[in-house]
């Protein structure tokens, strides 16, 4: 019954509103703007900011920096490797100017058999 009500009441709604035409849209356009860029509205508005930017936002930080550590945490606890099958790092690698990658795009591209003879 709910459903067939909001049916019914949707398309009285279209046919109303097709009837009233364009000129009634840009009225309420008009209306609605006007009452959107009042004080009072822009007043609660800027209220409403405020809030979030003090309120909401450290506790936003909050959530993330905790699931951000938790993360971290269960990552680390997860990867166990033993010191001495540890690769050298990449800062290591890039000091002494080793290729970190085969194909390294820092490294200049080796000649080919094909492009020496050219």
């Amino acid at each position: 019954m709910a459903k067939l009500s909001f049916l019914v009441g949707a398309a009285v709604g279209y046919v109303l509103g097709a009837r009233a035409g364009h000129q009634r849209y840009e009225q309420i356009k008009a209306l609605s703007s006007k009452a959107w860029h009042s004080g009072p509205v822009q007043q609660q508005v800027d209220k409403g900011k405020e809030a979030a930017r003090t309120q909401l936002a450290p506790a936003v930080a909050d959530a993330v920096s905790t699931a951000a550590k938790s993360t971290a945490d269960r990552l680390r606890s997860e990867k166990t490797v033993s010191g001495e099958a540890v690769l050298p790092t990449m800062e290591a690698r890039v000091e002494s100017g080793e290729s970190v990658h085969e194909g390294d795009p820092l490294e200049p591209p080796e000649e080919t058999e094909q492009q020496s003879e050219r």
